[in-house]
Order: C-alpha cells, then sequence, then structure tokens
C-alpha cells in the first residue's frame, strides 16, 4: 500500500470525509503546499516529527504553515528535552519521508500535539504521505482523528 493509501484508510477509519487529492506541484513545504491548493500558508498543518531525547520517542507536532513552533513550549508539554529527527528516524518511526509526513496513518502510535492557531479556519490542508498528496479537512476533525493534544505551539 502506497503512502497516500494508507493516508486515506486512516482518514476513513477515523470517519473523516477527506480525500486524498494528488497535486502536479509539489507540496513538500508549506509555502509550496499553499500555492498547490491555492489557500492561505496558516492553513497547511505541517507534520513536524521530533526525537524526546530521553526516551527516544517519536513526538509530532501539527502546526499552523505561517507559524514557528517553540521547542520550549513542547518539551514543557512532553516532560522531556526533544532534538530534531533525522529523515531515517522519521522514516522508520513514521512510515513516512520528510516532505510528506501525515498527521495521522502513522507505522506506530505517536505522541500528538496541535498547534491551536489552526482554529483559526474552518478548512486546513495536511500532507498525505507523499510530496505531491494532500487532503482538506477542518481542525477539529483532524485533531480528533490524529489523538492529538490541544496546544499553544508557537513562538
Amino acid at each position: 500500500m502506497t503512502g497516500p493509501e494508507r493516508v486515506q484508510k486512516a482518514l476513513d477509519d477515523a470517519g473523516l470525509k477527506a480525500r486524498v487529492e494528488k497535486m502536479p506541484d509539489s507540496t513538500r513545504t508549506a509555502a509550496e503546499a499553499a500555492s498547490a491548493v491555492g489557500c492561505t500558508l496558516g492553513q497547511i498543518a505541517k507534520s513536524l516529527i521530533f526525537r524526546a531525547k530521553a526516551t527516544d520517542a517519536p513526538i509530532l507536532a501539527i502546526v499552523s504553515g505561517d507559524n514557528r513552533l517553540d521547542t520550549k513550549k513542547l518539551e514543557a508539554l512532553i516532560g522531556e528535552p526533544v532534538g530534531k529527527a533525522d529523515a531515517d528516524f522519521v522514516r522508520a518511526r513514521t512510515g513516512y519521508a520528510i516532505g510528506g509526513i501525515p498527521p495521522l496513518g502513522h507505522s506506530e502510535k505517536l505522541r500528538v500535539f496541535f498547534d491551536e492557531d489552526l482554529f483559526r479556519f474552518a478548512e486546513i490542508w495536511a500532507a498525505a504521505g507523499h510530496p505531491h498528496c494532500v487532503f482538506k479537512t477542518d481542525p477539529t476533525a483532524l485533531m480528533a482523528a490524529a489523538g492529538a493534544v490541544r496546544a499553544n505551539l508557537k513562538s
């Protein structure tokens, strides 16, 4: 099963009506995704993976595309320092490559935190397992489907 197929299955399993869409242009970065789908940068829900330093656990922060994540806030939420997750760690722990990491449908259960700024929008877009695939949904549905905790994450 391809990455986008796994994401579609996760969306369906969560009861979301969202459909994975393949774009002709890259959606690898938040700016590229916003341009490809014709929305504002803030409407992109970027999935950022961090590596918890003490437990080696993958941590997912779903952040509005126009925000920078404050790692100190994330560390306070999880109770330990975080570090950058390299490409091998991300693929091994999520099942996806950087540039297409979705907010759900990972190969293992992740602790997930959801940027409260995404609630500024009725619709948001997220990566769907491939650098050219995205899906549209609403923030409340995505936060629930991802099993995320709402948090103030921006710096």
